[in-house]
């Protein structure tokens, strides 16, 4: 398990590619619609590092970055304080272990792609599950487990720790990203 966590990180490193979010079924709380220009970059084009002479915009790279990190955080962390949230990310791991990572790069744009939306980006739209679909083993086989309220705030420490690691540390981003992680709670956590 420890070189498919290193492959995984390795994976991750070289294609920097969420997490499956919500959709209009159970929208979270919408930031202000000038978050994502102001606080996160907005539309303005930057070289895409992933993918050589095309563009992105440095709203949605800042965003997934952060979820490439937070990713990388929980599945490097073997012996560390995220160990609890290895087990939702089995099927992932297993993947990236034998080599695939369709999954991999899926669940990163999903999670990125949430973010994107609900902090204002026009050009981006979740198309996933819902969120209780998306964490309920039943109707999602890549969920291995159902998410607790002590996992789900462990999770909210990643992506700051993704964050962190990704140079946004300003409360001015952090504050709203994680009140919008918390007005998606309830779907979530469902033991």
């Amino acid at each position: 398990m420890k070189n498919v966590k290193y492959w995984l990180a390795s994976a991750l490193i070289g294609t920097m590619i969420g997490f499956s979010a919500c959709s209009s079924e159970d929208e979270p709380d919408m930031v202000d619609e000038s978050f994502y220009a102001v606080q996160l970059g907005g539309e303005t084009r930057v070289a895409d590092p992933q993918n050589s002479g095309q563009t992105i915009e440095q709203g949605f790279l800042n965003l997934r970055t952060v979820v490439t990190n937070t990713v990388l955080t929980i599945a490097t962390n073997e012996g560390g304080k995220y160990d609890a949230l290895q087990p939702y990310f089995s099927v992932l791991l297993t993947e990236v272990g034998s080599g695939t990572t369709t999954g991999l790069n899926t669940l990163v744009m999903d999670f990125s792609e949430f973010l994107a939306e609900a902090t204002g980006a026009k050009n981006f739209t979740y198309s996933g599950l819902d969120m209780a679909a998306a964490h309920d083993p039943d109707r999602n086989p890549r969920m291995t487990g159902r998410v607790n309220n002590a996992d789900y705030d462990l999770f909210i420490q990643a992506v700051v720790e993704g964050a962190a690691q990704a140079g946004i540390t300003s409360t001015e981003v952090l504050g709203p990203v994680g009140q919008l992680l918390e007005s998606v709670r309830q779907p979530i956590v469902q033991r």
